[in-house]
């Protein structure tokens, strides 16, 4: 980092350390003495921070007309190494005048225990803290190389690289030995596996001649059963139709029995409605019977009642007034009695020797209207009695006139009721006749076609169904001209024509 040449020489033979002020140069000079003993591993430079090349050794980097940085070292002032870096170029090594690889020259110092990359014998920076926090496998290193020992282990590793190389290589050759064998076996197998690509390709062209020869015979064959299959196949189309048309009718008439059959369940139904209406009604109208039959005992009963009350009210209503009578003639009495017992109280002595005898008439006078005001008293407790009895009893017997009209109301509604369901009946009887007939026609149908019905289990697993035509009745048609004729083909043919 000097921009001109500097030489530091005088140096002591006991010289390890350089002491100085922030900023002197330590640094620089140690920098230079790594540099040119061949550091590789840069984080060992201590002095300041290094990128990953030398140019900051470069006196400002080049950038005041100094664009190369050269170090050289003399050891016991003959041995010299100078070692050049140029921007843009390739570090050069000379070793007594001789150019050398970096690692001939580590070797060089290695072998005298000077490891640039593991610089023990430099004292950097912060070298003594990292020394004693070192773990033991590093403190074992650096005892290593201050030794000498370490560089033979690093020998020992290259060697055992190379030895590693030298046995693949030494596998790769026998495994070429063995392949010989294999690629001779593989040959073989080659021209058979030729041989037999030639085989399969005659056996092709064979089996292509064979089926052209099969379709053609094949082809013949069927030209020559081409009628035969259109005759055939109109004769299916027909079949077919009449299948159809078989299949329509017997749609038809199963529709024609659920309609019925559903027609018979809703009859079913509503008679069994009906008939639980009629035994209600049938109930009701008996319970309403023996109520009407009540109530007119009821109203029967209350109206000789009334009419037994009425005169018993009417007989007591002439005693009443008799009572009434004698009493308004027992009170004049009274009246008189009284005035005249005022009298006789106040002239009883002046006729002296009458006053037992009107003492008597008086005293009998008294009981007589006594006896007359309580026969009145309990005569007008009875009317009252019978008029409280005669108002209760006439609500029971208008109730009971209004119940018998409505039980007579119920009673012809039941009637019609009766009636209707009657009527509803004989309409079920009709209908379950026409069922039955329509049942018995459906049954007639299905017994004619189940003669038509082909059913069959295979003889064998591997039966063709294809080979199986059908009933002779399906394969025979009759011209429409010949229908008559008909029935002289089924007596012919009898049970077969449904084989």
């Amino acid at each position: 980092s000097y921009a001109v040449r500097t030489i530091i020489s005088g140096w002591d033979p006991e010289f390890n350390a350089i002491t100085g002020l922030n900023g002197s140069g330590k640094s620089n000079i140690l920098d230079a003495i790594c540099f040119v003993l061949g550091i590789t591993n840069l984080s060992q430079v201590g002095g300041k921070h290094i990128d990953n090349n030398f140019q900051y050794l470069i006196y400002k980097r080049g950038q005041t007309g100094v664009n190369k940085a050269s170090v050289t070292i003399v050891f016991n002032n003959e041995d010299r190494e100078n070692s050049p870096i140029i921007l843009g170029g390739q570090s050069k090594y000379i070793v007594n005048g001789h150019r050398a690889q970096q690692n001939v020259v580590q070797n060089l110092f290695q072998s005298v225990q000077l490891n640039i990359n593991n610089p023990h014998f430099l004292i950097m920076q912060g070298k003594i803290t990292k020394v004693l926090n070192m773990k033991p496998p590093e403190i074992l290193a650096m005892i290593e190389e201050a030794a000498g020992t370490r560089m033979f282990e690093e020998r020992k590793e290259k060697a055992l690289k190379t030895i590693a190389k030298k046995e693949k290589k030494l596998e790769e050759i026998t495994e070429a030995k063995e392949i010989g064998p294999k690629l001779d076996k593989l040959r073989t197998e080659k021209r058979s596996y030729l041989e037999f690509q030639k085989t399969e390709s005659d056996i092709e062209r064979l089996t292509r001649l064979v089926v052209a020869y099969e379709y053609t015979k094949h082809q013949e064959k069927l030209d020559r059963s081409g009628a035969d299959f259109e005759a055939k196949k109109v004769k299916v189309q027909e079949l077919l139709e009449f299948n159809e048309k078989l299949k329509d009718e017997i749609a038809y008439l199963e529709e024609d029995i659920r309609q019925t059959t559903l027609n018979k369940e809703k009859a079913k139904n509503s008679i069994t409605e009906y008939s639980n209406q009629i035994v209600r009604i049938n109930t009701k109208c008996e319970l309403n019977k023996t109520s009407i039959t009540e109530e007119r005992k009821n109203k029967d009963t209350l109206l000789s009642v009334k009419a037994e009350k009425r005169r018993n009210y009417e007989k007591l209503q002439v005693k009443f007034d008799q009572i009434k009578k004698t009493h308004d003639e027992k009170s004049e009495k009274v009246r008189k009695a009284e005035e005249l017992l005022q009298t006789l109280s106040t002239g009883v002595s002046a006729q002296e020797g009458h006053e037992n005898g009107y003492m008597e008439q008086l005293q009998e006078a008294k009981n007589n209207a006594t006896q007359a005001k309580t026969e009145l008293e309990q005569a007008k407790l009875k009317i009252s009695h019978l008029e409280k009895e005669l108002k209760e009893k006439e609500p029971q017997a208008q109730k009971a006139q209004k119940d018998g009209r409505e039980l007579l109301s119920s009673l012809e509604s039941a009637k019609k009721t009766a009636q209707d369901l009657n009527d509803l009946l004989k309409k079920k009887l009709i209908e379950e006749k026409t069922i039955q007939d329509i049942t018995e026609k459906c049954e007639s149908l299905s017994s004619q076609l189940s003669n038509l019905e082909f059913i069959y289990s295979k003889p064998t697993p591997d039966f063709d169904r294809s080979t199986v035509k059908g009933l002779i009745a399906e394969l025979i048609s009759v011209d429409p001209k010949y229908a008559n004729c008909s029935t002289a083909l089924e007596i012919c043919a009898g049970g077969r024509l449904y084989n």
